[in-house]
């Protein structure tokens, strides 16, 4: 298996013809052929289903160009990052669950950086995810949830990935509703009152753990769930719908607008803290986040 044969595939698939990746890579209708049927071969699996219209990737192909896509990717980041002649590009990775504070953190310092070359990438993802983008270098920063009760599970993983997390803030559990919710203008809400009200919340994929969730008192049994994959239907879920979320309280200026954030009012409720990992050593997190900040006003 060959870097140039992944490449291919990933054409193909994009294109959905090997006629049409063949003219926009500049490459022949015969080379193209040959890799995917030898790489078929190697692989002992059927990577296209091939008819007049085309090609169709088969269910072990679409596997494939997953991990295809994640080989070249890290193949071309390599390149780049050590090619010689090429000019010292700043580069930050960041995964986050889905927190418009990181959104708003991320936008202020791409908006600082003033160097004449940087590659700035922001993943939403789920805690499963941040933690293997972290563990692998994918990213340099994870931004996720950690309470008391699920700061065992969340530790033993950190430390198996080789992992270091460091608090940025505390903040208590607060109730989002709509503004124009039944609940929107009490002081404070009880778990006991949000019974009747869907919950929503986001999906975690294979990895779905009430110790990987996103909110607190993801254990509490609940009549009427919604799970979703974006801060977007979040938003416009909690604007135009009587369900809620529970979060830090903190909100951003795009949810300022048709959103209450009301206190949790509950016993025993779990401090929410924000925080970040990082697979370097434990001084070294606050000095590359300064030196970043000192090359973008370069």
């Amino acid at each position: 298996m060959t870097l140039q044969q992944l490449r291919y595939l990933i054409a193909i698939a994009e294109y959905g013809s090997i006629n049409a990746a063949a003219a926009n890579i500049f490459a022949s209708q015969s080379n193209l052929s040959t890799a995917i049927k030898d790489l078929e071969k190697e692989l002992g699996i059927p990577i296209f289903t091939r008819s007049n219209r085309g090609v169709t990737l088969t269910n072990e192909g679409t596997e494939l160009l997953a991990y295809a896509r994640q080989v070249v990717e890290r193949a071309d980041l390599l390149e780049s990052r050590y090619h010689r002649g090429i000019a010292d590009q700043l580069r930050l990775a960041v995964s986050t669950q889905h927190y418009a504070f990181s959104v708003e953190a991320f936008i202020e310092v791409a908006e600082s950086c003033q160097t004449d070359q940087y590659e700035f990438v922001l993943r939403e993802c789920s805690t499963a995810q941040i933690i293997e983008d972290v563990r692998t270098f994918r990213s340099e920063i994870g931004i996720l949830y950690l309470d008391s009760f699920n700061q065992r599970v969340l530790a033993k993983a950190f430390e198996d990935a080789n992992l270091a997390f460091y608090p940025l803030f505390e903040a208590d559990v607060h109730v989002f509703v709509s503004e124009n919710h039944p609940l929107a203008k009490k002081q404070s809400i009880s778990l006991e009152e949000l019974e009747e009200w869907p919950r929503y919340s986001f999906e975690q994929g294979q990895n779905s753990s009430f110790y990987y969730a996103e909110e607190p008192f993801s254990s509490m049994p609940h009549k009427r769930n919604i799970r979703i994959s974006d801060r977007g239907t979040l938003t416009n879920l909690l604007t135009n719908y009587n369900g809620y979320t529970l979060s830090t309280g903190v909100l951003s200026a795009e949810m300022h607008s048709g959103i209450a954030s009301i206190p949790l009012d509950a016993e025993g409720i779990p401090t929410c803290r924000r925080i970040w990992e990082s697979k370097e050593p434990r001084n070294l997190p606050r000095k590359r986040s300064l030196d970043i900040k000192k090359r973008c006003k370069r």
